[in-house]
C-alpha cells in the first residue's frame, strides 16, 4: 500500500474565495494519497474549513482540521527551549508554516508545506521530499522582504539563497531547532515585523544552511507579473486572456501569487485549467545560488531607479 503523503497548508476560510480551488484540484488530482492537515485559527474557522473540504471528493485521502490551540501543548514541549520559536509563532500567521507542520510531525518525516494560493492544473505527484535538504519553488526576482531584515540577515553572515518561492516545500522533521531560535532571534526575534515576507528570509537563510534545491520550474510555475503583463493590465488586458499564456498541459502546480489568484476562478469556469494531462514523472531539481550582498545591493538600486521614474505608479496592481 502506498504510504500517504504529509502535506499541510496554513489556512483561513477566509481564503476560501481561492482557496477553494487549491483544495478542490490538490484533492482531485494527487495521484498519490495524502493525508492533509489544515491548519487554522479558532473553533469556528475549523468548522468552516471542515464544512468546505466536506464538499470535495476526498475518499483517497485523509482531511484533518487543527486550530492554533490544538498545537499549544505539543509547542510547549517540543519548543520548551525555544523562546523565540514560540514567539515566532504567534506572529504573522504565515510563518506557522514554518513552525506547525513541526509539531505535528514524527522526527524525520516528511513535511509537503502549501501556500493557499495554488492550483493543481493536472493528475500529478509530487517530487520525493529528500532525506535532508529543503525543495523549494523558483521564481526569477527576489520576495525577501522588508529591506531591513535582509540587511540583518547579511550583516550577521547569515547566507540567503536567490528567487525563493514558498508556494510549496518539501522537508523533513529532523530540524536544528537551536539554529532555528537563532535565526529569528538574530533576525529581530518578537520585534519582527508581522510582515508574511519574512517567512520567506527565514525559508532562503535555511535554504542555504541545509542545502536542498529548487522544484522545476516548468512542473512548478510561479506567476510572474513582468512588465510585458503590467502593460497588458494598464492595456485593458483581463486575467482570464493573460492566463491563457500559460502552458497549463506542462504543469503540476501553478501559484497564483498576487493578483493572479483572483482569475483562478473565472479561468476554471472557463474550461482554461482542466488539460486531462497527467504529469507523474519526477523533475529534475535546480541548485540553490546565494544572493550575496552585493547582488542584492544591485536589486534594490535598480528598483530605486524604477521607483524614481514612476515605474511603479504607472504600473501599480489593479
Amino acid at each position: 500500500m502506498t504510504k500517504p503523503r504529509q502535506v499541510y497548508m496554513v489556512l483561513s476560510p477566509r481564503s476560501l474565495s481561492y482557496a477553494q480551488g487549491a483544495l478542490e484540484s490538490l484533492l482531485s488530482n494527487s495521484v498519490e494519497p495524502m493525508h492533509l492537515h489544515l491548519i487554522t485559527d479558532s473553533d469556528e474557522d475549523a468548522e468552516l474549513l471542515r464544512q468546505a473540504t466536506s464538499r470535495i471528493d476526498a475518499s483517497s485521502h485523509t482531511v484533518i482540521v487543527y486550530t492554533g490551540a490544538d498545537l499549544d501543548e505539543r509547542e510547549a514541549e517540543l519548543f520548551a527551549r525555544h523562546t523565540n520559536l514560540r514567539a515566532f509563532r504567534r506572529g504573522h500567521p504565515c510563518w506557522r508554516k514554518i513552525t506547525d507542520p513541526l509539531l505535528l510531525s514524527e522526527p524525520g518525516e516528511e513535511m509537503v508545506l502549501l501556500d493557499p494560493d495554488l492550483y493543481f492544473p493536472n493528475h500529478f505527484c509530487f517530487e520525493t521530499t529528500p532525506q535532508s535538504g529543503l525543495l523549494l519553488m523558483w521564481q526569477l526576482p527576489n520576495c525577501l522582504y522588508p529591506p531591513e531584515i535582509v540587511k540583518t540577515a547579511m550583516q550577521s553572515d547569515v547566507r540567503l539563497a536567490h528567487h525563493v518561492d514558498i508556494g510549496v516545500a518539501h522537508w523533513r522533521a529532523n530540524v536544528d531547532l537551536d539554529w532555528l531560535d537563532w535565526l529569528v532571534e538574530t533576525l529581530g526575534g518578537a520585534s519582527l515585523p508581522r510582515l508574511m515576507h519574512v517567512e520567506a528570509i527565514v525559508w532562503a537563510a535555511l535554504a542555504m544552511r541545509i542545502g536542498g534545491g529548487h522544484l522545476d520550474p516548468t512542473y512548478w510555475k510561479c506567476w510572474r507579473r513582468s512588465p510585458a503583463k503590467r502593460i497588458m493590465r494598464k492595456l485593458g488586458v483581463g486575467g482570464l486572456q493573460i492566463l491563457k499564456s500559460e502552458d497549463w498541459a506542462s504543469m503540476k502546480c501553478f501559484h497564483a501569487g498576487g493578483e493572479a489568484k483572483n482569475w483562478l476562478k473565472e479561468a476554471r469556469e472557463n474550461g482554461l485549467l482542466e488539460t486531462g494531462s497527467v504529469q507523474n514523472k519526477p523533475g529534475p531539481i535546480v541548485p540553490f545560488i546565494e544572493l550575496t550582498p552585493e547582488h542584492y545591493a544591485r536589486e534594490m538600486a535598480f528598483k530605486r531607479l524604477l521607483q524614481s521614474l514612476g515605474y511603479y505608479r504607472i504600473f501599480r496592481t489593479a
